[in-house]
């Protein structure tokens, strides 16, 4: 009787095949992060390829770190993510991978509760603020996509040792620090990194809604910029890396800004700006300047002496369309050792020239 028990039990395992464990590893490679098992978060990032941020509320003075990702990586955020308040400069939330993709689902919002910070000082004094994003070594086609990001204390995305990368349909509303001593809350600040794409996002803000200190093959495209200083490139100098080449800035319209489009170099610094284009933008409600280059700046001020140690060359500006307000200047340029510009299809009312041009490239088709 036992043998033939036996036998009966080996019969059924043959004919049941090979254990499928196929359900127990799609399991494993999809995790959730909570408040809960936040302190779990390396080891979920070390297992699972799908990671889902579900309404998280992220201790003061801590990260939701999801650098070191595995190649792959697809992380979305749902419900709402919170930060606890802290002094101290962040980051709230740093990313790093490879072929990773971040993203949001329908109704999540990423509130970095900006307001706990705000006191009209930003980065340049008051208490510590925490950076928001940083988005460092992102590599192989990575990809930021449909986030929906309220009040960041300071900067927001902040976009350094990155090559490949594209953010597209990101929403960054800091539009209650208008009222509220929102400063220094960048939308995009790029830093050495190359081939970068920015499109059809919405920034509402303080400051800059793309800042460029350095890096190449670097696109613009189909944004909407309200409430701060404009579409930037720099200020550039005086860093490691003082090189921007290769930028492609299309289809943005800029309203309720200081300015619409603006180059910054620093004064007596050194390195470049070249192949610059810009096409197809708009612009209103300029308080300040429609386009401004300065070679001039110096912290955070310009002297009103250009130096040419940061030269802007090849530079295209086309399809520019809007206008400023009456007390605005449409156009002001004050650079040195400037070469390759052209100017076309310049559209822009109102306003007044109060500060003189100098150092515009002979036949580059602009003045002001």
């Amino acid at each position: 009787m036992k043998y033939t028990f036996l036998l009966s039990a080996l019969l059924a395992l043959a004919q049941a095949g090979p254990v499928n464990h196929s359900h127990e590893l799609q399991k494993r490679s999809s995790c959730t992060i909570t408040t809960s098992n936040l302190s779990n978060i390396a080891s979920i990032k070390k297992s699972c390829t799908s990671i889902i941020v579900d309404g998280v509320t992220v201790p003061a003075k801590e990260t939701l770190d999801l650098t070191g990702l595995k190649s792959g990586t697809t992380v979305t955020f749902e419900g709402t993510t919170t930060f606890e308040y802290a002094a101290w400069t962040g980051p709230l939330i740093a990313v790093s991978g490879s072929d990773v993709t971040i993203t949001g689902s329908s109704g999540h919002v990423i509130n970095g509760n900006g307001a706990k910070w705000w006191d009209g000082k930003g980065s340049n004094g008051g208490v510590k603020k925490p950076k928001f994003f940083s988005a460092h070594s992102l590599s192989s086609n990575s990809v930021i996509e449909n986030l929906n990001i309220k009040n960041t204390p300071v900067q927001g995305f902040s976009i350094y040792g990155v090559d490949g990368l594209t953010i597209d349909s990101v929403t960054i509303d800091n539009s209650d620090g208008d009222s509220d001593g929102g400063h220094n809350t960048d939308g995009f600040d790029i830093g050495s990194s190359n081939n970068v794409i920015i499109q059809n996002c919405i920034v509402k803000n303080q400051d800059d809604c793309l800042a460029i200190n350095s890096g190449t093959e670097i696109q613009f495209l189909n944004n909407q910029c309200s409430g701060g200083h404009g579409i930037s490139i720099g200020s550039v100098g005086g860093r490691s890396n003082n090189v921007v080449s290769g930028v492609t800035v299309s289809g943005n319209t800029v309203t309720d800004s200081a300015n619409g489009i603006r180059i910054k170099t620093v004064y007596g610094a050194t390195g470049s700006v070249k192949n610059i284009t810009y096409k197809n933008n708009k612009i209103s409600e300029i308080s300040k300047y429609g386009i401004v280059i300065e070679g001039d700046y110096e912290n955070g001020s310009p002297t009103g002496t250009p130096t040419g140690g940061v030269p802007i060359t090849d530079l295209t500006v086309s399809g520019l369309t809007g206008s400023v307000d009456s007390s605005a200047q449409p156009i002001y340029i004050l650079v040195k050792n400037a070469s390759g510009w052209t100017f076309s299809d310049i559209d822009i009312t109102g306003g007044k020239s109060s500060k003189t041009c100098e150092g515009i490239p002979s036949g580059a088709g602009v003045s002001c």
